[in-house]
């Protein structure tokens, strides 16, 4: 099984348009500046910690997972870049989709443990099925209570 790491969206950061669907980014909603996570009153970070933020209590690992395969079209096209080279857009959107559902999964995981903060996120992907071309991606953090 092949296993690699892949770096946590940073809300907030550069590339926000490639990790997060302009669905989730609501412009119209938030302040400038102002990541998705507190925007829906989740504090998701990478970090161990917030800035002037203590952790009340541990609520634990929770973690969002999903199993994506590309579609027929994005096969067919992936397949056809790669004979050419550079990058295939269809996989990179088929990616891009992965983490964003693992990470909604894990958020909606630290909703109903009670938390108000993940802490310590990351990103974890490894191909589940390769005749399928099916890639598993796993998002997981700490779950706390934030005061």
């Amino acid at each position: 099984m092949n296993r690699r790491m892949i770096p946590a969206p940073r809300p907030g950061g550069q590339g926000d348009d490639a990790i997060f669907p302009e669905s989730l980014r609501n412009a119209s909603t938030r302040k400038k500046g102002e990541s998705v996570a507190i925007a829906q009153s989740m504090i998701v970070s990478t970090t161990f910690d917030v800035q002037g933020r203590r952790v009340r209590e541990y609520k634990g690992v929770v973690r969002g997972i999903t199993v994506r395969a590309p579609t027929i079209s994005q096969g067919i096209l992936g397949g056809l870049k790669s004979i050419i080279g550079g990058q295939i857009g269809a996989y990179t959107e088929m990616c891009e989709q992965a983490r964003q559902a693992a990470y909604d999964l894990m958020v909606a995981h630290a909703r109903q443990v009670g938390a108000n903060a993940v802490l310590g996120v990351s990103f974890d992907a490894s191909e589940v099925a390769s005749r399928a071309s099916a890639t598993e991606v796993l998002c997981y953090g700490t779950a706390v209570v934030l005061e």
